[in-house]
């Protein structure tokens, strides 16, 4: 029986490695007839740093356009001893459209020479690779950039500098390459409200490379790139950790250390304060630099950062340089997570909450978008695209718009109010239209040791450290704590949807110099079950601006406006608007210590007890964009 078994289990084995090597040699056998594969070629930047490059383009003599993806992520075609099509499944979709597809490594990735940083500085590799591409006799001399998240964050900032063969950009889920833009401080998503953003403490013990890793010479050939690639992938192996548990050691900044990670920049990027200059000198987009490319932006509600995303899509809009280029913004809003644009299926899932067919035809959206900037032809995709597309959850529809918000919108204020005890899901708290007269605050303890902890959200590249994965999650057990106060309104008489920018002022006082502020957006459904939409933080020592650092008098009562949240979504009759407030939501952004401390190198916190007033003068709202 056991070598019965023994052999089917190897005739199983034997079929799916046949069926591998079958859909491999397809994807060659298929490029190979239209498609020239020039693979390794060592791009020269003008310091002498090469950057591994892989190109395919159509066969033939003809000029052709080119899209590009410049990228930290491995995508050698050869990988453990096995072939990985997807790369060269992408290309052979463009070549086969009559275009180039060009495929690059940031510097000091894989294969590519010279030392890595975030965002793939200098800034100047990206206007090298323009020039270079731009120049061969295979190229009619327009490029058009490609990619999601780390390969889309990097295109903003090159595009200031104005290379005339940069045609269009093509950003999706790309916030990790926005550093201000207008209320939002993110400096790459590493912050939100001044707090710190612990997604990247986690991606970079998985992404950076340690300095002591193996490189080849370089002056290594393309002929034995060729022939080693098919040996050495040159992506390091990094030992299995428990993202959860890693994520709790103080101090912060010795969190990879701890887990014996490797060597790199987050131990000097973590002490980085939001207006560090270092932050102005690198890779991320400011709204100070110009701007003027024609750009299709792609962003997901569930994304981990929506807010500055359309923020930068408006900036573009409003301030690009030329009419052409202000004429020419379009923007994508997807109830998906990060770079899930493809995931949406006839029932999309974002976390545990159905939101419908939320399919789009993305390849025929960028490929007409292209077509038109990159070949010069005419589109009668584009001549019908609306400006802005936006998924309306609740209702479950795609929506349009010519501007976002969208002009139907209309800003209402809803007031926070209690009768002191709006602490958790049975406390007496209310979301209501009416001013409340009499300031009865409510009033928590916040310990940082014993801190909110994150569930579902608006989160990437975190591994197992939230609670629930992403998306949208009933929080009804959560709002079970005594440190979280929770508003809520009437039962809805009729449908309301909220499209756009909600913004929150809230009143806070505290014995702590400093503490945090959190505030999520829910929708409660008649069934009780309470699914958050978005989330956001405000560290209250930025609360006049992040240039400075100002503390709290003990009691007294103080303003804070935090960043705004984002959504559409339609709270169906039936339903209740809720607001959550709290002083933590960890490990989404790290832990506030209260001490007025670094946060990033403190190993012990004190208790704060935090207040909410929302009477009088101190009246704690938020404003909600409803669409009439």
């Amino acid at each position: 029986m056991k070598n019965l078994y023994n052999f089917f289990l190897t005739l199983l084995l034997v079929m799916v490695v046949s069926v591998s090597f079958s859909q491999e040699k397809n994807i060659i056998d298929q490029l190979d007839e239209v498609a020239i594969v020039d693979q390794k070629v060592m791009m020269p930047m003008r310091d002498g740093v090469r950057l591994a490059t892989d190109i395919y383009r159509p066969k033939g003599d003809g000029k052709y356009p080119i899209v590009f993806s410049r990228t930290p992520y491995n995508f050698n075609t050869w990988g453990n001893g096995e072939m990985n099509t997807r790369t060269m499944e992408t290309a052979l979709s463009w070549v086969e459209k009559g275009y180039a597809y060009v495929v690059q490594n940031e510097r000091g990735r894989y294969f590519s020479e010279g030392d890595w940083d975030i965002l793939g500085v200098p800034l100047t590799d990206g206007y090298d690779a323009f020039d270079w591409m731009a120049k061969q006799a295979w190229s009619n001399g327009k490029i058009g950039t490609l990619g999601c998240s780390s390969t889309a964050e990097w295109q903003m900032a090159v595009a200031s500098m104005d290379h005339p063969a940069l045609g269009a950009l093509v950003p999706q889920g790309y916030g990790a390459g926005v550093g201000k833009i207008g209320d939002f401080w993110e400096q790459g998503n590493w912050y939100r409200g001044g707090a710190g953003q612990m997604l990247f403490t986690n991606w970079l013990y998985g992404v950076q490379h340690d300095p002591m890793a193996p490189k080849f010479p370089s002056d290594i050939s393309q002929k034995d790139l060729l022939r080693l690639q098919r040996f050495y992938d040159m992506s390091p192996e990094y030992p299995k950790i428990d993202s959860k548990e890693a994520l709790k050691h103080l101090p912060v900044q010795d969190i990879i250390k701890n887990q014996n990670g490797p060597v790199g920049i987050y131990e000097e990027m973590i002490t980085r304060k939001p207006n560090d200059p270092k932050w102005f000198s690198g890779g991320l987009y400011h709204d100070k630099q110009p701007f003027d490319k024609p750009s299709f932006w792609f962003v997901s509600w569930f994304d981990v950062s929506a807010g500055p995303n359309i923020a930068l899509f408006n900036h573009a809009r409003q301030n690009a340089v030329s009419q052409l280029a202000r004429d020419n913004q379009y923007l994508v809003i997807a109830p998906v997570m990060h770079c899930s644009f493809t995931r949406a299926s006839e029932n999309t899932m974002v976390g545990d909450l159905n939101v419908g067919d939320a399919r789009l035809n993305y390849d025929e959206i960028i490929t007409a978008w292209f077509d038109v900037w990159l070949k010069g032809e005419k589109s009668e995709v584009m001549e019908n695209m609306p400006r802005v597309q936006y998924y309306t959850m609740g209702s479950n529809k795609w929506q349009t718009s010519d501007v976002w918000p969208p002009a139907e919108a209309v800003m209402t204020t809803m007031y926070l109010d209690s009768e002191g005890k709006a602490n958790s899901l049975n406390g007496n708290g209310k979301l209501t239209t009416k001013k409340p007269r009499k300031d009865t605050p409510d009033t928590f303890k916040y310990d940082p040791m014993d801190p909110v902890t994150s569930f579902g959200g608006n989160v990437c590249c975190t591994g197992n450290a939230i609670d629930g994965s992403g998306g949208s999650k009933d929080q009804s057990e959560m709002e079970k704590r005594d440190d979280i106060l929770v508003y809520t309104t009437e039962v809805l008489e009729e449908g309301v949807e909220v499209s756009g920018f909600i913004e929150s002022f809230l009143y806070l006082s505290s014995d702590a110099k400093d503490t945090d502020v959190t505030i999520k957006l829910i929708d409660v459904h008649p069934d009780g079950k309470a699914y958050n939409l978005d989330e956001t933080i405000q560290r209250v020592r930025y609360r006049e601006g992040y240039e400075k650092e100002v503390w709290m008098e003990d009691r007294k009562v103080y303003e804070v406006k935090m960043t705004p949240m984002s959504t559409s979504n339609y709270f169906d009759k039936g339903h209740r608007i809720r607001i959550e407030v709290s002083s933590s939501n960890f490990p989404r952004f790290d832990r506030n210590m209260n001490t007025g401390g670094n946060t990033y190198d403190e190993t012990e916190g004190i208790v704060a007890t935090n207040s909410i007033h929302h009477g009088g003068k101190n009246l704690s709202r938020i404003i909600l964009p409803i669409v009439k």
